[in-house]
């Protein structure tokens, strides 16, 4: 069975309809007026209904085929992603991460994102960029990621290159380029004493403030290899203090005024 491009099908069906229209338009026109003076007139109505009807078809077949190009390249977005959190889910297991720790951060960087006025693409980013935050640790040895024990001077400067190679990562990935704000920045902090490029305030991409409050409230509020989870009312009293320092501090309010929204997202009821 032969093949036909969707751009072939489409030139085809335009120049049939457009040929049959001028066939039988062309002759009704003939047997109907026999007024030549009035020929001229028939004929130009006669092109503007063409025109007019050519027109909408060519709008209904450009639009149907604009949405099967939609629909195909959403499946094979979903499908990108879905590889990504088989990716991310192996990444939590040996970072020793709880099970749900990327999906909890993600579904918490959305909803603030949202309640601090964004939308569209975007969202996108920010979901592609909370999921891979800690892409970058994929260089890192295990010796470090899990160690028990507070990092030493050598430990730390090696742990905190995580950053730029997870950046340097997701800038070969076309789709994700835009999601590389999250992991390259997350780490800044609103007084300027993060790293690794030291921004300060809104130096620091704003998906990066956002997903920094709920990355430090994910942190403090469950255990890890190192630490005890923290108890909710001193994790709280932590963002609080933070806020001007570590946090950009209208975030941090915003956080704080949406808390019981945003927690129910990060521990949704399992259905």
């Amino acid at each position: 069975m032969i093949k036909v491009s969707p751009q072939l099908r489409t030139a085809g069906t335009y120049v049939l309809i457009s040929a049959a229209w001028i066939w039988f338009s062309g002759h009704l026109l003939g047997h109907l007026v026999h007024d030549p003076r009035r020929i001229i007139l028939y004929q130009i109505v006669k092109g503007w209904l063409f025109v007019l009807g050519t027109g909408l078809l060519l709008y209904w077949m450009i639009g149907r085929t604009v949405r099967r190009l939609g629909d195909a390249n959403q499946k094979l977005l979903d499908s990108h992603e879905q590889a990504l959190r088989v990716l991310v889910e192996a990444m939590d297991i040996r970072h020793k991460e709880t099970s749900d720790h990327s999906e909890r951060v993600v579904r918490m960087a959305l909803g603030l994102a949202k309640r601090a006025g964004l939308e569209g693409d975007v969202l996108r980013d920010i979901k592609f960029g909370a999921l891979l935050h800690d892409i970058g640790k994929l260089a890192l040895p295990d010796a470090i990621l899990i160690k028990p024990g507070k990092l030493d001077d050598e430990e730390m400067q090696l742990m905190r290159t995580h950053p730029r190679m997870g950046y340097d990562m997701l800038q070969r990935i076309d789709f994700l380029r835009g999601a590389s704000a999250i992991p390259y920045s997350h780490h800044e902090r609103w007084d300027g004493t993060g790293y690794p490029q030291g921004l300060r305030g809104e130096e620091i991409p704003l998906a990066a403030r956002i997903f920094s409050v709920v990355d430090v409230w994910d942190a403090l509020s469950h255990s890890r290899v190192y630490k005890p989870a923290w108890p909710e009312e001193e994790v709280l009293a932590y963002l609080r203090n933070a806020s001007g320092s570590h946090l950009d501090p209208h975030l941090v309010t915003l956080f704080l005024d949406n808390y019981n929204e945003l927690k129910a997202l990060a521990h949704p009821p399992s259905v």
